[in-house]
């Protein structure tokens, strides 16, 4: 039997030495994002994402041998393992296959199987599915076990009970489990009928009908959601006859006297046992894989959307739009302090329009605002003509960008959101969130549940921890990969940091209150219930900007100062030299003495050599300036405004299974199919986009009554 290490180092196509590695770090507590930035040299400089799918798979595996352990010992109290057994359940592979095994030993409900052997008709059955050449006539053999004091009065009741015997022994056979598992997942088809009269949004579902094996993610969903609301009715279809052949195949004796009496025992098993427990195992597992799709679809969207670049140190207004209630507004400067808030009623009359363009230019003007930050929900194309309008009378010298406001209602009523603005009203604190996600998105997105953010589809019907957990690992990879300001960070911000948790970011805060801004990195161990071993998975995450030690504010590790230090005085420089960003000849220099022999002269792997050197010439480099800027616009399209052949620079928003959709500038998204995005076959959007990306579109269809607009990126 392999040991887990050989499985992951075979299913990842890693080293096997890389994989225990990983694993011994996983068991010593050390965090995915520092085993990835700061282990390299143990696991082969695997990213997060792989480390992810490494810790997930072996937890699975894990489970499966606990299972398996399980199992073994209460086959054994029963007395029934075998060795064969017992090879046959450290072989199994998958969960589905060891219950299989199983099956046949699991404590079960009263079925009638169990009723028609307290009768005491096993023996009956027994030599029934023997099918032995001195086999008698089925209904001879039954006259034998006819006893109206155990309540068998004739034949046939005989034969019926030993027939439900027969049926569920097969059912409980894993050989036969397995074979017409194989057979639906190749002949299988996930079917859907309409289960109403009227139109809906599942009327493509309707009369739909799609091979297993081809069926997509988002139809299995769909479906699911249809049939679960009521106006659908889905179910697996597949051959029966082709089913029956692959069952009879294996228990019927051709010839036999009891042949016939065993087929209609083993069709029996298959319609009333097995293609049901089967069917319901086919549609788990397309849901299972839908929802596992599903989930790396919002965990790639997520990512970008995070990582967008920030609009940083510039006054910035952000306007929350609405109807009822008006449009919120608040001011922020540049490190994000609110400056100013208000209420104006665009949409309530031209005159309140012209009212609310002269109230927000003199904002403009007292402050110095630059760019606006508009929600994109409610009123949000009535602002966002406002806000054009208000540019035109102002010159120009403004510009606009909107913002994905998903969560910002969330995070306004949230009890943190009351801790941070106690003195400002639930509608204008998401005034300032919207600002605040064009200034610094991943800063202001860490404090909103990553599920109200909104990027993907059917995240309600997802299995909500699986989600939670993968859409976490997402937001704790994005913001170690950036760092964070120990001495500017909120808490929310803090305890996505390697190693830190909600008591210890908090800890660090009211540390900071106290005894003022952190001067170096050493100083964080004295932040209360922060250990040395927290001290080592947070550190090279924490930033200091305020510290003499310019090292402080770089991803460089402090267990690597030494070695940078050292690569610093083999290439002829000086720390000053980092602080006065004077090392342009550094790879030069670095390839002269040869990157190998420094590694080995500075005590470190040559990965981390690497990541030292690329960290002294950019100290304090925030990854996300490398990505392409926020689109700002300063003027506003309308549906109408749009004609087939237009072309137009978007945002997108959201990648999904069929396409994606890209935001130009008008209240509704447009979509490109997948069919429309580039000239070469792609199976999945993500291969070539992601949300986040500027693209040029040509329009191709505009439908303004169903608001619904087609766009191409091939055709731009």
């Amino acid at each position: 039997m392999e040991s887990i290490s050989q499985i992951l180092a075979n299913e990842l196509n890693w080293k096997q030495e890389y994989i225990e590695n990983v694993i011994t770090l996983l068991d010593e507590g050390n965090t995915i994002p520092f085993i990835a930035r700061y282990r390299k040299e143990m696991h082969g400089t695997m990213d997060d994402t792989q480390l992810r799918t490494l810790a997930d798979r072996l937890e699975y595996l894990r489970s499966l041998q606990d299972r398996r352990d399980t199992v073994k010992k209460t086959i054994e109290e029963q007395g029934k393992l075998t060795e064969e057994l017992s090879a046959a359940i450290d072989a199994a592979q998958t969960l589905s296959v060891l219950e299989d095994l199983y099956r046949p030993y699991k404590p079960k409900r009263r079925t009638r199987a169990t009723v028609a052997r307290e009768k005491g008709l096993e023996p009956l059955a027994q030599l029934l599915m023997a099918q032995r050449a001195d086999t008698p006539e089925p209904e001879a053999a039954a006259a034998d076990y006819v006893n109206p004091e155990k309540d068998v009065n004739t034949v046939e009741e005989a034969l019926a009970g030993a027939s439900d015997i027969i049926a569920e022994q097969i059912s409980d056979d894993a050989e036969i489990r397995s074979i017409l598992r194989d057979y639906i997942a190749r002949n299988a088809s996930l079917v859907s009928k309409a289960n109403t009269e009227e139109d809906t949004v599942y009327r493509l579902y309707y009369d739909f009908s799609q091979a297993y094996s081809r069926v997509q993610g988002h139809q299995v969903l769909a479906i699911n959601r249809g049939e679960k609301e009521g106006f659908l009715k889905a179910g697996m279809e597949v051959d029966r006859e082709g089913a029956l052949q692959r069952v009879r195949r294996k228990v019927i004796v051709p010839g036999s006297k009891a042949m016939a009496f065993v087929r209609a025992a083993a069709d029996d098993a298959y319609d009333r046992l097995i293609w049901p427990s089967m069917e319901r195992e086919a549609r788990t597992a397309l849901t299972d894989a839908a929802c596992e799709g599903a989930i790396h679809n919002f965990a790639l969207n997520l990512k970008p959307l995070l990582m967008q670049p920030p609009v940083k140190g510039r006054v910035t207004m952000g306007l929350d739009p609405g109807y009822a209630h008006g449009c919120k507004v608040a001011v922020i400067d540049g490190t994000g302090k609110v400056l100013d808030t208000t209420v104006v009623y665009p949409t309530f009359s031209e005159n309140k329009k012209q009212e609310a363009i002269s109230r927000l230019s003199v904002l403009v003007k007292k402050y110095g605002v630059e760019h606006l930050a508009i929600g994109n929900g409610t009123a949000s194309r009535e602002t966002e003509a406002m806000a054009a309008e208000m540019i035109h009378k102002l010159g120009g010298k403004l510009s606009y960008a909107m913002v994905n406001e998903a969560g910002a209602s969330v995070y306004s009523a949230s009890k943190l959101a009351a801790e941070e603005f106690p003195d400002y009203d639930v509608n204008l604190r998401s005034a300032v969130s919207i600002a605040r996600r064009l200034q610094d998105p991943l800063a202001e997105l860490v404090k909103i549940d990553p599920m109200a953010i909104g990027v993907g589809q059917y995240q309600h019907d997802m299995p909500q921890a699986r989600l939670e957990e993968t859409l976490n690992g997402v937001v704790e990879d994005c913001v170690n990969s950036v760092g964070v300001d120990i001495n500017t960070a909120s808490p929310s911000l803090l305890q996505r940091v390697s190693g830190l948790t909600k008591t210890t970011a908090k800890n660090i805060v009211t540390y900071r209150e106290e005894n003022g801004v952190f001067t170096s990195r050493s100083q964080i161990k004295k932040v209360p219930k922060l250990g040395p071993k927290a001290f080592d998975q947070c550190a090279g995450f924490l930033r200091v900007p305020e510290s003499r030690q310019i090292l402080d504010n770089t991803a460089v590790h402090p267990e690597s100062y030494e070695a940078a230090k050292t690569l610093l005085e083999e290439c002829g420089y000086t720390m000053t030299d980092v602080k006065n960003s004077a090392l342009a000849d550094m790879p030069q220099r670095v390839k002269a003495k040869g990157i190998e022999k420094l590694a080995e002269t500075c005590g470190v792997g040559v990965p981390t050599l690497n990541d030292i050197i690329s960290e002294l010439m950019k100290p304090g480099r925030d990854p996300r300036d490398e990505l392409p800027p926020v689109l700002l616009r300063s003027d506003v399209l309308s549906v109408s405004d749009l004609k087939p052949g237009m072309k137009l620079q978007g945002t997108v928003r959201n990648v999904i299974d069929f396409g994606v959709f890209v935001d130009i500038g008008v209240h509704q998204d447009g979509l490109v199919h997948i069919s429309q995005i580039c000239d070469r076959f792609i199976r999945h959007p993500s291969e070539v986009l992601k949300v986040g990306d500027t693209v040029s579109v040509v329009v191709l269809d505009v439908d303004a009554k169903k608001n619904r607009i087609s766009l191409s990126i091939r055709q731009a």
